[in-house]
């Protein structure tokens, strides 16, 4: 029985020892001030640190993700650049819920520690956020006036001299600051790899060169000079001074509309869209023009004036002559064999730009003369003579028609006749002074206009008129 009682006894004892151990240690479980094992805050690893250490690491490093740089530099422009830390951009990292949550593993009672401890997460995920306008906003502070200008066009002038001057564009800037903020974004969001890792010296301090766009004008100075407008290359002049006032204005109208006419490298040149373009602008005026062989008043007289100064213009250049005759008679202006008349709907003037750069019209008149200088590409050493050699001269006929105001037997010359021409015309290019090559451009007829002579009634003289005449189609040139 006393046996009993003691084996009793030591059982009671042992396990009030084993129940005073759990206890203890439950107690120490509960109350130790260690993050669990196996805890992590991205690749922080907590588990076994003191509490407030822990907190502390993790406090350390969101504060060093707020702190980080981020500099921008303007050296393309502005030459200057500006830093922003991470905090003044709105950013903010925190892991979320991890202070708070290891600040729990003290609080309660002993089992509700000894639960939460032993239910405790194993990891913290580290959230990051910022505000990509207040970049936004101060990038547009710091360099905004870079965008204020406008790109401007290079110019070419033509001086007094006829010199070619020409002045460069102007280039605008434009701030890309979308793809800056997209690169800001991508160093600044740590990735969930890289979260906790020590940060080096480049992953503290972000550098960027702006992003500036350039944004040229539509002509920059290249494109303007590549079209090949060097120098002036030819210039021609005929006058006018002796012309009535309808005439006159219709060269100076005509002279007006092909000013600063430009055409492109193999582009043809048309006189009959000048004319409709110049009808489009202006108003014709009454002036003698050719029917038929004859002077009439008529409207637009003249205007082969200008399509013939612009025809010795281009035959000296050497450009191509794609059309073009000579008028039915010899002109006042110019010798025979070096004018090119023009007939609506059914003579043109035309010729190809065959320079391989653009050519460039401009007038002048001045003074009751005309001139038309062709401004482009052409060898210094280069230069055409023109020769009109007159091949046959065709002398005028006589034609009597009856005056019945004229006494019987009575004869006046009423017009006197004026001789007609066959012309041939050449051009030869001379090269360092020497010919080598020589066309023949034109071969043109110039009809005789014969002497009218008026005779009395009854005169045996007289010449009837015959019986029937075959109708003739009006065919005006020098007018419209």
């Amino acid at each position: 029985m006393k046996k009993l009682r003691i084996t009793i006894a030591i059982i009671v004892s042992v396990l009030i020892l084993l129940v005073a151990i759990g206890l203890t240690l439950l107690w120490r479980y509960a109350y130790q001030d260690v993050v669990p094992d196996g805890v992590k805050a991205g690749a922080i690893l907590l588990g076994g640190m003191q509490i407030d250490q822990s907190i502390d690491l993790l406090s350390n490093y969101e504060q060093e993700l707020l702190a980080r740089q981020i500099t921008v530099t303007a050296s393309e422009v502005a030459k200057d650049s500006k830093s922003w830390i991470a905090d003044e951009l709105g950013y903010r990292a925190q892991f979320a819920g991890a202070k708070e949550t290891l600040l729990k593993l003290r609080e309660g009672s002993v089992w509700d520690r000894i639960r939460f401890r032993y239910e405790f997460p194993k990891s913290f995920a580290l959230t990051q956020q910022w505000d990509r306008q207040t970049l936004d906003h101060a990038l547009r502070k710091q360099w905004s006036w870079i965008e204020k200008n406008e790109p401007q066009n290079a110019t070419r002038t033509i001086t007094n001299n006829d010199e070619v001057q020409y002045e460069a564009h102007i280039d605008a800037y434009r701030l890309n600051i979308p793809e800056l903020i997209q690169k800001v974004n991508d160093w600044l969001i740590v990735r969930d790899e890289n979260i906790g890792r020590q940060l080096t010296n480049r992953e503290t301090v972000f550098r960027a060169e702006l992003p500036i766009k350039l944004v040229q004008p539509d002509i920059t100075l290249t494109k303007l000079k590549n079209e090949g407008i060097d120098r002036k290359i030819m210039s021609f002049s005929t006058s006018f001074t002796t012309s009535a006032e309808g005439r006159a204005h219709n060269i100076s109208v005509t002279a007006q509309t092909l000013h600063d006419s430009y055409l492109k490298p193999g582009e043809t040149f048309s006189y009959s869209k000048l004319i409709a373009k110049t009808e489009k602008n202006h108003t014709y005026k009454e002036a003698p023009v050719i029917l038929n062989g004859r002077l009439v008043p008529g409207i637009g007289g003249g205007i082969c004036q200008v399509s013939s100064t612009l025809y010795q213009a281009v035959l000296r250049s050497g450009l191509e002559i794609v059309e073009r005759r000579n008028h039915s008679l010899p002109v006042a202006y110019l010798p025979v064999g070096l004018d090119a008349t023009y007939a609506t709907d059914a003579i043109d003037f035309k010729f190809s730009n065959n320079t391989g750069k653009t050519l460039l019209i401009r007038t002048e008149v001045k003074d009751r003369h005309l001139t038309i200088k062709l401004f482009g590409t052409k060898p210094a050493n280069e230069h055409y003579e023109i020769e009109a050699i007159t091949l046959e001269t065709i002398l005028p006929k006589s034609q009597q028609i009856v005056n019945p105001q004229l006494p019987v037997g009575k004869s006046v010359v009423a017009e006197t006749g004026k001789s007609g021409y066959i012309v041939e015309t050449y051009r030869s290019l001379i090269r360092d002074g020497v010919t080598v090559s020589r066309e023949r451009v034109s071969k043109d007829t110039y009809k005789a206009q014969p002497t009218i002579i008026e005779v009395g009634p009854n005169s045996l003289k007289a010449t009837p008129p015959p019986a029937t005449q075959t109708p003739v189609d009006d065919l005006v040139e020098d007018g419209v």
